[in-house]
């Protein structure tokens, strides 16, 4: 395992519409235990294989109840259907940087992928859970939790980006 660049906004492969996986194999597995060990060493929640520069359709969710678990669960080629109810709550994101804000996503959603070796998986998420994974799912579109913003608070964050670019330099 290794621990992969985090690429942060405005990467222009976080925009990007992520490849399907149609192989399932070493080179698979490799990457996303690099990027399981990489959203614990951020910490994150929730990791999509374009957030680590690789527009592929792969995402891993953290699934621990207890700090010290650490389980984390893989989607491949994930799809969300049936989504119900709303919520709406704070977010961040590891590739944009220094921003939080409320965003409202389903409250419950139905869960079609695959797992790393292939297999089909079946299950529905809610609260919390259901949110990571529809926020992943959404970087596999090319789609950040600040896009879910008004143009007001987007254009504050672009501003405030600015500065923080530019300070860095």
């Amino acid at each position: 395992m290794a621990l992969r660049t985090i690429v942060t906004y405005p990467h222009p492969v976080l925009r990007q519409e992520a490849e399907p996986i149609t192989v399932f194999d070493q080179e698979l597995k490799t990457l996303v235990e690099d990027m399981a060990e990489t959203m614990y060493q951020a910490p994150g929640v929730g990791l999509a294989a374009n957030q680590v520069g690789v527009a592929r359709q792969v995402v891993v969710v953290d699934r621990s109840t207890a700090e010290s678990e650490r389980t984390y669960i893989t989607l491949v080629n994930p799809e969300i259907s049936d989504g119900e109810g709303s919520v709406t709550d704070e977010e961040g994101c590891l590739s944009v940087i220094e921003c939080y804000a409320k965003v409202e996503r389903f409250r419950k959603i139905h869960v079609t992928a695959r797992d790393v070796e292939g297999n089909p998986l079946e299950f529905d998420a809610e609260d919390r859970y259901a949110r990571i994974i529809q926020h992943e799912v959404d970087h596999l579109r090319g789609t950040l939790f600040i896009d879910r913003l008004s143009s007001l608070k987007r254009a504050l964050y672009k501003k405030k980006l600015k500065r923080i670019l530019q300070e860095r330099e």
